[in-house]
């Protein structure tokens, strides 16, 4: 398979934001999904913010991103769990 086009250099940091409902479990599920495609996150590289009225919770996990078809296969996971509203 060919490796996508991609405006990034690998390897690079990257962020990956996502958005889902408030549940103490919903880091937990996302840490899970992105550590399938990576083999180490920092707990440092992990921060939590809740929405103002807490329905929602946004999480923004930095990680060493090595190409775009680990970029694709995280971001696919991502957007098929039920738990997450939007991955950016």
């Amino acid at each position: 398979m060919t490796e996508p086009t991609s405006l990034l250099e690998f390897p690079c940091s990257f962020a990956i934001k996502v958005v889902g409902h408030s549940d103490p479990a919903l880091g937990t599920t996302v840490l899970t999904l992105i550590q399938k495609h990576v083999t180490a996150i920092d707990s440092d590289a992990i921060k939590y913010r809740p929405s103002k009225k807490g329905k929602y919770t946004a999480l923004t996990i930095t990680i060493v991103a090595t190409s775009q078809v680990q970029l694709d296969a995280i971001y696919y996971d991502l957007s098929d769990c039920d738990a997450i509203v939007m991955a950016l």
